[in-house]
């Protein structure tokens, strides 16, 4: 049995989807917080059961009869948790329950250095998968495409871009990625420790987002450099908290220092298919 963690959420859901398109039902196994959340999988024949990052006796239950666990990574940092600790306890919940293999959603811009401070949990995560003990996967995917309408805000009605320098950075989707994902975890031997990166065909600054929405838009958007001090300002002003104001700019100056920038072809291989472009997520609105 295949177990996925964070069955519920965007990307979790959608390996979810994947692998059901491929197996039978009783081979896949959702893991939650919230079971009311996953009623139609339990519906669906899927083996569904509470895991907690935070519960690491919810998690060993969770694992039961699993053969191969997918750790999709915790956003703690993000309201003040920790996410290490939590992936401690469900690499240790795997590997009590006798998991022959985990694989974790980690990232292309993996570095203890990163100017992005999420990438560091990224490089523990993968290190403390080293000392397991058992097989292991990262999955080194490129960033969400999902970010974007956030980093451009009213752009489309106001004609303005402004955001400080960045960089070319692989915008992928969810979609495609959980794709991937279903993919690995249906070949056990493949990709021992990390993948390559995961990524769209196409890395885009947001000079080049300027250029997409205005095509799509019939009128020009202008990309309006300001400075990092402005940025935190204009987010302080908003009522962003500071740890927010720290993520955003850091990723900034990460996607300055090219940390992003990579491009594979090993996505397109899994999936049978070009990636989908940026340019097809801004018109359809969202990252399927």
């Amino acid at each position: 049995m295949i177990i996925v963690t964070g069955a519920t959420g965007k990307l979790g859901r959608q390996i979810v989807e994947a692998l059901l398109a491929k197996l039978p039902a009783e081979q896949v196994g959702a893991s939650a917080r919230d079971l009311e959340k996953a009623n139609d999988l339990a519906q669906r024949g899927v083996r569904v059961r509470r895991g907690d990052f935070s519960d690491p006796h919810s998690l060993i239950a969770a694992f039961e009869g699993a053969s191969q666990v997918l750790i999709v990574s915790s956003n703690a940092r993000a309201s003040g948790g920790d996410p290490l600790a939590q992936h401690r306890a469900a690499i240790d919940a795997a590997r009590a329950s006798g998991v022959r293999r985990i694989v974790y959603t980690s990232h292309l811009g993996v570095s203890s250095s990163s100017a992005f401070p999420p990438m560091h949990d990224h490089a523990a995560t993968e290190a403390m998968l080293r000392d397991a003990g058992i097989a292991w996967t990262a999955l080194r995917n490129g960033f969400y495409a999902s970010t974007v309408p956030t980093m451009i805000g009213d752009a489309s009605s106001s004609g303005v871009l402004a955001a400080p320098q960045d960089g070319k950075v692989s915008w992928t989707t969810h979609s495609d990625l959980a794709e991937a994902a279903a993919a690995i975890l249906l070949q056990e031997g493949r990709f021992d420790g990390p993948t390559p990166p995961l990524t769209a065909s196409e890395a885009l600054d947001l000079a080049d987002i300027a250029g997409i929405l205005s095509d799509l838009h019939g009128k020009p958007i202008e990309r309006r450099i300001i400075t990092d001090d402005e940025q935190a300002a204009a987010m302080t002003e908003r009522g962003a908290q500071q740890g927010a104001v720290d993520a955003t700019l850091g990723l900034y100056r990460a996607a300055r220092a090219g940390e992003f920038a990579a491009l594979d072809s090993t996505l397109a291989t899994l999936i049978g298919r070009n990636p989908m472009r940026l340019r097809a997520v801004l018109a359809a609105g969202s990252d399927t």
